[in-house]
Order: structure tokens, then C-alpha cells, then sequence
């Protein structure tokens, strides 16, 4: 099929979850994609066609700290909870986000000059501004991936595997990261397509349905069947996300860390790049053997439709209530303004039962 032709068949699949106004009228619109995948593994609810093909991107960061903790590396080097949270996290490049990052790199006694994440500003626009005002350009350690690389050279270390090609797909730290997100997923590792993320590591291609399986099985991991090594370190990752949500984010305009907070412990959620979203409702009343979730916005857009969509959809699958969705109101709505209000962004989109 030739790429014109997958292009027509991925925008035919898909949903309009957003409309943008202007006036009266409906401008423009944000279509794409969502399911919901209980703890079982099967789709409960949905939103276009739940089976289309994306790349997970940094919503994988939870699985691939998954070895560097099962292997007994996390516990040789004396990680904090913290530093694994940093490890799963696409951080804003905060000095304390240096820090921990550096912490990390001092316990397993590797230099910052071995990352392989290249550079780019922060996140965070305050420290991204002070930076600029200093006339000091970012180093690699503020990429929102330093956390993950840190924590990949320090399973490397541990194993004894060189250091210099430690992202390379075939290097052996990046096959055993490759099972795990297969058997998270549950589906065949050959099945998985890798390319190369943001960052320079590899990054895994399946459908949307598999990737909320995923995250469905990391928030119940005492319920799935895996080896006790897995399931206490889904549980350590699980646990520290929550424990230090803006380790995993920011402390400024992070959805990820403001809606964990908000959960109360609930809810893991971590971004992707190219308007993936992906969250791990833990079991609870409603959902007895938990939930995964999978969001992906078809244009890639990733505050005007993702962010509003995500709180959408954990509202309309009653994961959040109302005085929680009141609090994440700055992500829940944007608006069209040149000196004064012209239009605004929206929600329309009702999730269907599969």
C-alpha cells in the first residue's frame, strides 16, 4: 500500500474529537483516536478504529526503566524513588530535575558526556528564560530524556555491556527493554516496529489497542501473571511516579504531574510526543481489575486537543469527578482571542462501548 494510500485509510479511521470556532461557525476541527483496555486485557471502551498503528514515544519511558530495576541495578546503585521517577519521566529541565539526573549519573559513576540524548532548551519556560538571560545555551542533561538515559547507561553499567552504543536496537539492554513492552502489550516482540525516537533510543510502533493493554497491566501488575521480579518493579514505577509526579513532568503547566496529583494516587499518566497520551487507572470500584488508557490525536497536536481530550475522556469514564476536573480546568479549555474573545476549543466527541 503506498504511503498516500495508508494516509487516507489512518485519516477514514478516525474520530473528530475537537472543533475550533470562530464566531458561529466550526473552523477547524482535530480528529483521532481512543480506547480504554481493563486489566484482563480487553477493550472496554472506544473511539475510532482502537487496532490503528502509532508509535508509543516517551509514554514507553515506564517500561524501559522495567530491567534496570527487575535486574537488581536499581538496588545495586541505591536509586531513590525520586531518580526512578525522573528515569520515567520527560522532565522540564528544571534545576531540580538536573539534580536528580546528575544524582543518578554519580551513583553509577558515569560521566553526563556519555547521554546520548543530545540537547535542547527546557521545558520549563522559566528556567528556559534564565538560561537565555545568562547567555548560557541547555546542556544534555535539561532534554526531557535524560532521566531515561541515565537509567539506561546504569543497566548497561550494571551488565557489564559497553556504554558507547547503549542505544543501538540490537545492544543487549535494548532487547531486554524490547520484551518487556512486548509482554506488557501482549503481543509478539517481532510483531513491535522500531524506529528512533526524539531522543536518539529506539521507539516502538504498534496499535493503540496493545499500548493501553500495556498500561493496563502496569497499574494492576499484582493481578497480571508475571514473574514477582516484574510485578515489584511495575510496582516501584508505579509507585514513584505518583510519589513524585513532578519528577515526571514539572512543577509549572505539566498536565502529567497536575492530573497524578489530582487522582490522589489513582491515576499514572505520561505524555508522548505527537498528541499520544497514555494513563493507568489503578483497580478500584468501578474498574476492579483496573485500566489503560490510549489517546492519539491524528495531526500530532499536542495543548490545543490532547490536554482536553485527556480530561474528557477520564470524565466521561467517571475516573475523575467533578471537583478534580475543576481543578485541571486550565487544560480542559483554550479560546481563540485577538484583543478579545473570538472563539474557542472544544470537546465532541462521545466514547462508545466496544
Amino acid at each position: 500500500m503506498s504511503a498516500q494510500s495508508n494516509h487516507r485509510h489512518y485519516t477514514a479511521s478516525s474520530e473528530i474529537l475537537i472543533e475550533v470556532t470562530r464566531g458561529s461557525m466550526v473552523e477547524s476541527v482535530h480528529r483521532g483516536f481512543i480506547v480504554a483496555v481493563d486489566g484482563g486485557g480487553d477493550p472496554v471502551a472506544g473511539l475510532g478504529d482502537i487496532n490503528v498503528t502509532t508509535y508509543f514515544r516517551s509514554a514507553a519511558k515506564p517500561f524501559q526503566s522495567i530491567p534496570l530495576i527487575s535486574s537488581g541495578a536499581a538496588d545495586h546503585f541505591q536509586l531513590n524513588s525520586k531518580e526512578i521517577a525522573v528515569i520515567n519521566g520527560s522532565h522540564s529541565g528544571e534545576p531540580v530535575h538536573l539534580e536528580v539526573v546528575r544524582s543518578i549519573l554519580h551513583k553509577t559513576g558515569i560521566d553526563e558526556s556519555a547521554l546520548m540524548c543530545g540537547s535542547h532548551m527546557p521545558f520549563d519556560d522559566v528556567t528556559a528564560r534564565q538560561l537565555r538571560s545568562e547567555s548560557r545555551h541547555a546542556s544534555v542533561l535539561h532534554n526531557n530524556c535524560s532521566g531515561k538515559h541515565a537509567g539506561m547507561l546504569a543497566l548497561a553499567s550494571f551488565l557489564g555491556e559497553k556504554l558507547d552504543d547503549y542505544i543501538d536496537p540490537a545492544h543487549p539492554i535494548q532487547r531486554k527493554i524490547l520484551e518487556v513492552v512486548a509482554l506488557f502489550a501482549g503481543v509478539p516482540a517481532g510483531s513491535i516496529t522500531i524506529a528512533v525516537d526524539g531522543c536518539s533510543a529506539p521507539v516502538f510502533g504498534m496499535s493503540i489497542a496493545s499500548m493501553a493493554r500495556s498500561y493496563a497491566r502496569l497499574a494492576a501488575c499484582d493481578q497480571t501473571d508475571f514473574e514477582e521480579d516484574l510485578k515489584s518493579a511495575a510496582r516501584r514505577v508505579v509507585d514513584s511516579m505518583i510519589e513524585f509526579p513532578e519528577m515526571v513532568g514539572g512543577h509549572r503547566n505539566r498536565l502529567d504531574t497536575d492530573l497524578m496529583k489530582a487522582a490522589n494516587g489513582q491515576v499514572i499518566s505520561k505524555v508522548g510526543a505527537e498528541g499520544v497520551q497514555l494513563l493507568g487507572v489503578k483497580p478500584c470500584n468501578r474498574y476492579p481489575m483496573g485500566l489503560g488508557i490510549a489517546i492519539k490525536i491524528e495531526d500530532g497536536d499536542i495543548r490545543r486537543a490532547r490536554d482536553p481530550v485527556v480530561l474528557e475522556t477520564l470524565r466521561q469514564l467517571g475516573i475523575l469527578d467533578e471537583d478534580q476536573l475543576t481543578g485541571l480546568s486550565r487544560f480542559a479549555h483554550a479560546k481563540i482571542h485577538n484583543h478579545r474573545r473570538l472563539g474557542q476549543v472544544r470537546t465532541c466527541f462521545k466514547i462508545e462501548e466496544v
